[in-house]
């Protein structure tokens, strides 16, 4: 029998940790956030609202929404409280192995016994984080993409003993809050689009940092080909910087080959601090990045 989700639970409000708590609030859902940084939840927030009245793209969330929304979520520095009754949980912390299984350790000693533990990681399976729990059936990768510019799509991927009716009722929640699941049938690092976007990703950062071309003939020329309102280093700000480090950092130590270790020249960015829309300072300067503007495609 598919387990019922009422009460969902986010830890960490970060860009996407915010967005699927306020995705999940707009939709109905009890919604819960714990973030270490109480402020997070706010700041996020509100850049992800500039970025929405920037974008050319229609958010799943109404941006006239958007404030009651996240209204609605209850924001807690307990984790104790923020998971008492949750039936989902979906851990969206940095993009760190072992930062994933010690969170996974403690919410498992925490969670309700029948709730759902999942990772919106954008890079690594279930199957490597499911041994910090007790509950390894009850375990599921659902990474988000970001529905605050209209990505209504989700990866599902399951672990070593994933139940069948936890996939169905991942699969199921996905659908009502208005997204589409992405069944990942057999285990893959990077699940389905993700790693068809971390093709893309590994090759224009190449092209830039090397020096072959501008990365801004590169937006230029995906958004006249895909008519998508960013490129893809547009995309990357919006994703941040360090996150994005982060995730060629799993490809990298997952291969060892040289070919998928990310460029210097975007450590540097991130040691600068230049992460993106978060900090207003990425490939682009926010709140008003040059693609957006009518005279970008001009060239």
């Amino acid at each position: 029998m598919e387990k019922e989700i009422r009460r969902v639970a986010v830890i960490g409000t970060g860009t996407l940790g915010t967005q699927i708590a306020i995705l999940a609030a707009f939709f109905g859902y009890e919604v819960s956030a714990y973030d270490t940084d109480e402020g997070s939840f706010g700041r996020v927030k509100q850049n992800l609202k500039d970025s929405m009245k920037a974008s050319r793209r229609k958010p799943v969330v109404p941006i006239e929404e958007w404030e009651n929304a996240a209204n609605r979520v209850k924001f807690s520095n307990d984790l104790k409280e923020v998971l008492q009754h949750a039936d989902l949980i979906i851990e969206a912390v940095p993009e760190d192995l072992e930062l994933k299984r010690e969170v996974f350790e403690r919410l498992d000693a925490l969670a309700p016994r029948g709730a759902i533990l999942a990772t919106n990681s954008s890079s690594i399976p279930i199957s490597k984080i499911e041994s910090a729990t007790t509950r390894p059936e009850q375990c599921l990768n659902i990474h988000f993409y970001s529905p605050a510019m209209g990505l209504n799509m989700v990866d599902i991927m399951g672990g070593t003993r994933t139940k069948a009716e936890t996939i169905e009722a991942g699969k199921a929640w996905i659908r009502s809050i208005g997204c589409v699941p992405l069944m990942v049938k057999k285990e893959i690092l990077g699940f389905c689009f993700n790693r068809v976007w971390r093709a893309i990703k590994r090759e224009t950062l190449y092209m830039w940092a090397e020096g072959f071309v501008d990365f801004r003939d590169i937006d230029r020329a995906w958004m006249i080909f895909s008519k998508m309102p960013q490129g893809p280093f547009g995309l990357m700000d919006a994703v941040g910087l360090d996150v994005v480090y982060d995730i060629e950092m799993v490809y990298y130590r997952e291969s060892k080959d040289t070919k998928d270790h990310p460029p210097e020249a975007l450590k540097a960015m991130v040691d600068r601090k230049e992460l993106g829309i978060k900090t207003n300072k990425g490939f682009y300067t926010y709140p008003d990045p040059e693609y957006s503007r009518p005279d970008f495609l001009k060239g």
